[in-house]
């Protein structure tokens, strides 16, 4: 049984940056794509970032595109997503989700395997 374990969120201030990690554990890393998502009160569960099994190709959301890293450490069996200039928006719980399908610009919830259970980003004004 595969399990995802989110770490890293907390309270910041605009502007400030924070990095979530998302180990993965039960089988074979290298095997998954892996996608954070994310979900604001009162709003439906959004795409923000998507890296390949081997790491060398990524998407993301136009929201986050140029201040949002996806990173994944094949050895370490974690994915990051460093986040930079954060702003109020961004405040969500943050959820990292593993796939076995195939990898495509738009990885809706739907096609995904496992979910790890959130991690919460505050971003104050």
């Amino acid at each position: 049984q595969v399990q995802l374990v989110e770490s890293g969120g907390g309270l910041v201030q605009a502007g400030d940056s924070l990095r979530l990690s998302c180990a993965l554990s039960g089988r074979t890393f290298s095997n998954y794509i892996l996608v954070w998502f994310r979900q604001a009160p009162g709003k439906e569960r959004e795409f923000v970032a998507a890296i390949n099994r081997s790491g060398g190709s990524t998407y993301y959301a136009d929201s986050v595109k140029g201040r949002f890293t996806i990173l994944r450490d094949n050895a370490k069996n974690t994915v990051y997503l460093q986040m930079n200039s954060l702003k109020p928006e961004d405040t969500a719980v943050y959820y990292c989700a593993a796939s076995i399908g195939i990898f495509r610009r738009t990885m809706s919830p739907g096609s995904m395997d496992y979910w790890g259970k959130g991690t919460l980003v505050t971003v104050s004004p």
